[in-house]
């Protein structure tokens, strides 16, 4: 998935244009209303995995990655509500709580670092008049800035590590297709394709070296959050349910 994901006008952080730029709390998180679903680091596996599906996604095993499934149905994020809040005590991606920053990479022979932080100037937060200062008069960066980059620095970290992670998981043959399939009454079904699962029987079968080594670097924590998580899918379904449920008299009124 796109690393832009939400962003409508991601542009690079700058200390001469934006030196005056403010950013101001948003009591809403509409901004990832239409994200049926988001990445997830591994490291977000444990309190992940009692609220909602986590599965791997992509065209092949080769590109998948791991993702949580916040929806059915394309563009619905059903952990959002009416009001624009997410449920309550349901766990947070940190794909979403990055917003509106972002690490980028650079293009290809661009000087310093390989990535450079970004921001969606078209996040109703951003002004000049109110709310936390991006930098300081001197232009050094200001708490809410400094902030915000090393939460982008953790979460780009987390990512390198899940990337060992599938990388392991690739290596070893532990993933395989999975069509989810949902039938509605009346309505037909739902199927989500282009998602994998581990399977448990080649994971059984992993040799004692390998098993040490996800033991020792945690990997089998990660595992079996996935596996405890896929019961969800039923939760979400339901979530659906009620949801559809509430549409329906707008839809006879119309």
């Amino acid at each position: 998935m796109a690393e832009v994901l939400f962003y409508e006008r991601p542009v690079p952080l700058n200390r001469t244009a934006h030196r005056d730029l403010r950013l101001k709390a948003v009591n809403n998180i509409n901004f990832a209303v239409k994200a049926h679903s988001v990445p997830l680091t591994g490291v977000e596996f444990a309190p992940a995995c009692r609220d909602f599906p986590i599965l791997f996604a992509g065209e092949s095993i080769e590109t998948a990655g791991p993702m949580a499934l916040l929806g059915l149905r394309q563009n619905e994020n059903l952990l959002i509500g009416e009001n624009g809040f997410w449920e309550q005590g349901i766990y947070i991606p940190a794909f979403v709580r990055r917003y509106p920053f972002v690490l980028a990479e650079k293009p290809a022979g661009t000087e310093g670092d390989d990535f450079t932080v970004f921001l969606d100037e078209a996040y109703e937060g951003f002004n000049e008049t109110d709310g936390e200062r991006l930098f300081n008069e001197d232009g050094t960066d200001a708490p809410a800035l400094t902030n915000a980059v090393n939460f982008l620095g953790e979460f780009q970290d987390h990512v390198a590590r899940t990337q060992w992670f599938m990388g392991k998981l690739r290596e070893h043959n532990l993933l395989e297709p999975r069509t989810i399939t949902l039938q509605k009454e009346g309505k037909g079904g739902i199927n989500l394709n282009g998602l994998f699962v581990i399977n448990e029987e080649r994971l059984r079968a992993l040799d004692e070296k390998v098993a040490h080594e996800f033991l020792r670097e945690g990997a089998f924590g990660w595992i079996y959050a996935h596996l405890v998580s896929l019961a969800n899918i039923d939760r979400m379904a339901a979530r659906l349910d009620a949801r559809e449920a509430k549409e329906a008299p707008a839809a006879v009124e119309a």
